[in-house]
């Protein structure tokens, strides 16, 4: 055996079993098995006061907008999205190696705060499947297509085309699995159906899951239905965007004809709850959704909106907002909401069949926990402790497929000091 981590109490996300308490759990060539009396291994690992989980998936980011934490706030989306952040966006068009840098610097974020995995959209995705393959994290990453003139439009021209294409090319893909590539479709409101029908044909060519945002505000929702004649969801739907796997992150103004087509057509809705607060987008009903048979995972959103890939504010807060919406405070118990950031989320990046649960035989994709701190330290339910009182800090170690990429301040993959001076410099490019 690789690893040992002995008399561990173990959140399983295993409905049959959801907790496991003074157990020894080990990892052999990547994956989790449960050990008897005596076992040995390499490295064993006392587990007094942890808690060991799944690993978080983040199931809609913009890794590399790490560049733009505080960049322009206190907007509303059209205004932060099309007057600042486009337009800051558009110095790193021709500096991919700045979209590495803002990625790694995330990848640190994330794995030092219990991300194992993220969904990511964002320009020079081959710089970011290179990243996150050198890194060893798990990640769905696609390129967002951004098309305004319908006019002679040629998808096979375009960067978002041209990006993905390489990122298939280099094969990250068909390594062994921590990488997949994906297509994407920005939204209705920043492209036209000349564009989802090329971009279609692409996707089905290549066999790809989907990443799309929808129904972030109501200004685009309700645009889409006089441009339209239907909701966001209904003109996807309509013009075969939802006939792959798709991911469509926020649904915040998603009506229950949409919620309809998204349990039809196997939508997972990516909840971007402290994203869609800050901007003042609203709030999705995701209980709703999940109520009728949606799959409904995580997202941070990127940091320019957030400002934090913090996934444990994120649970927390998805949890509160139904609550308070609902006047039910039995609505999205801490169960349901952990699903939201592991079981849900390896479903929504076509991960469900290995990952998501600490359950015999799956990979060893987890994350431990300190519960002996003033925070922690009174639990009678960890399952509660989780949800409700645990944030990134209490991470003491992150792994993924057996290997340690975080643990207690140090990064095995990532050399953070280059990172940080990296990121620092880049800094100068935006002031």
């Amino acid at each position: 055996m690789d690893i040992l981590f002995k008399n561990a109490t173990v959140v399983t996300m295993d409905e049959k079993k959801p907790v496991l308490t003074g157990v020894d759990l080990g990892i052999k060539n990547g994956k989790i098995t449960f050990a008897t009396d005596g076992a040995t291994a390499k490295r064993v690992i006392d587990c007094t006061h942890k808690v060991l989980m799944p690993g978080l998936y983040n199931c809609h980011t913009h890794a590399a907008m790490t560049l733009f934490r505080g960049y322009a706030n206190d907007l509303a989306l059209e205004d932060w999205l099309f007057n600042n952040l486009i337009p800051a966006e558009g110095k790193v068009q021709d500096k991919p190696h700045l979209v590495r840098t803002g990625t790694m610097l995330a990848m640190a974020e994330m794995l030092a705060g219990g991300t194992i995995a993220f969904s990511d959209m964002y320009c020079h995705m081959d710089f970011v499947a290179q990243a996150a393959d050198e890194v060893g994290m798990l990640a769905n990453i696609s390129n967002g297509v951004m098309a305004f003139d319908p006019d002679g439009f040629d998808f096979y021209k375009c960067n978002e085309y041209l990006q993905t294409a390489r990122a298939l090319e280099a094969g990250y893909d068909k390594k062994d699995g921590r990488i997949k590539i994906e297509a994407s479709i920005h939204g209705v409101y920043t492209s036209h159906p000349a564009a989802w029908a090329q971009a279609m044909e692409f996707t089905h060519k290549h066999n790809l899951r989907m990443h799309v945002h929808l129904s972030e505000t109501k200004t685009e929702h309700e645009n889409c239905i006089k441009a339209h004649g239907k909701t966001p969801a209904q003109t996807f739907a309509a013009h075969g965007v939802f006939d792959v796997p798709t991911t469509a992150a926020h649904g915040v103004w998603a009506t229950d004809e949409d919620m309809a087509i998204f349990c039809e057509k196997g939508v997972t809705i990516a909840h971007n709850p402290l994203s869609n607060l800050k901007l003042a987008s609203g709030l999705a009903p995701v209980a709703k959704m999940m109520g009728k048979g949606v799959n409904v995972a995580l997202g941070t959103d990127g940091v320019a909106s957030n400002n934090s890939h913090d996934l444990f504010e994120e649970l927390k807060m998805a949890s509160l907002l139904q609550k308070y919406a609902t006047s039910d405070p039995t609505t999205l118990p801490a169960f349901e909401t952990l699903k939201m950031a592991t079981v849900n989320g390896a479903k929504a990046q076509g991960r469900a069949a290995e990952s998501g649960q600490l359950v015999e035989g799956l990979d060893a994709d987890l994350i431990m926990l300190d519960f002996d701190n003033p925070r922690q330290t009174m639990c009678y339910d960890p399952v509660l402790n989780l949800a409700y009182s645990t944030s990134g800090r209490d991470v003491e170690l992150t792994m993924v497929r057996g290997k340690i990429l975080y643990e207690k301040g140090e990064f095995t993959t990532i050399d953070i000091e280059k990172t940080l001076h990296e990121a620092r410099a880049a800094k100068e490019l935006f002031l």
